[in-house]
């Protein structure tokens, strides 16, 4: 991957930490825009959409900051950009976690941080968001008749686009990947490990709820009543489907 086009957001307000983090990713070959807290890297990230050489690609993200705390900041990007999150914070429960990837992170990273698997998140997160279509990198091989259909749900994979008795539905880079997995197998069931493997593109390990998660957050956005799913099934003890409908 060609690491020079992509450019990272990278927010914290430990001066020190942005300084390691900065150091390590333009030695990779990205380039890299620094803010110190929520507010900024909002202000950053909003700036961007208006530039297309200063387009931002992928955003690592403190969760315990000044002004706009992290979580508080993913909750306003995904309202207009589906941009890759990956949360970096010193808290280290489940729940955390849990919440980070609720509020619409794609990755949680533990401090202290090993910067060799940091590097490596980055580009599973950018490998994924190409192949949404979302990145101007290294063309991605499309298959013109990738289409799937089962009811009024649709996906045309050419055009990177989900959509819902007609109106589209906007998911995040995972969202999308876990969703064309499933529905390009539709009625086969994948376990979470599965399912991780071939949308993270990295051995599972302890991942059941991490994919739970964002079954969860395609079930709001493409069933009437994600208590009782139409489309998007469990398989309780087994894994998730989608199921063929006429």
């Amino acid at each position: 991957m060609d690491t020079m086009n992509y450019q990272i957001l990278v927010c914290d307000d430990d001066k020190d930490i942005l300084t390691v983090l900065k150091t390590y990713l333009v030695q990779d070959g990205y380039q890299v825009v620094c803010a110190e807290n929520g507010r900024a890297a909002l202000d950053t990230l909003q700036a961007s959409q208006h530039d297309p050489d200063g387009l931002i690609h992928l955003i690592i993200l403190d969760v315990m900051m000044p002004m706009l705390d992290g979580i508080q900041a993913a909750v306003k990007i995904r309202e207009f950009s589906n941009v890759p999150i990956i949360f970096l914070s010193a808290k280290t429960e489940d729940t955390d976690r849990i919440l980070g990837l609720n509020m619409g992170g794609d990755d949680y990273i533990s401090k202290p941080f090993n910067t060799l698997e940091l590097l490596a998140r980055v580009k599973a997160a950018l490998r994924r968001y190409a192949r949404l279509g979302g990145l101007d990198g290294p063309p991605v091989q499309k298959n013109t008749a990738n289409s799937f259909r089962t009811g009024d749900l649709l996906m045309d994979d050419e055009l990177k686009r989900v959509t819902l008795d007609g109106q589209e539905v906007v998911l995040t880079a995972l969202e999308y990947n876990i969703l064309r997995l499933l529905m390009s197998n539709m009625d086969r069931v994948f376990s979470s490990a599965q399912i991780y493997e071939a949308v993270w593109d990295e051995p599972a390990w302890q991942v059941p709820k991490t994919v739970s998660v964002h079954i969860r957050h395609i079930r709001e956005k493409i069933e009437i009543n994600p208590k009782e799913p139409q489309y998007l099934k469990v398989i309780y003890g087994l894994g998730y489907k989608v199921v063929k409908l006429s």
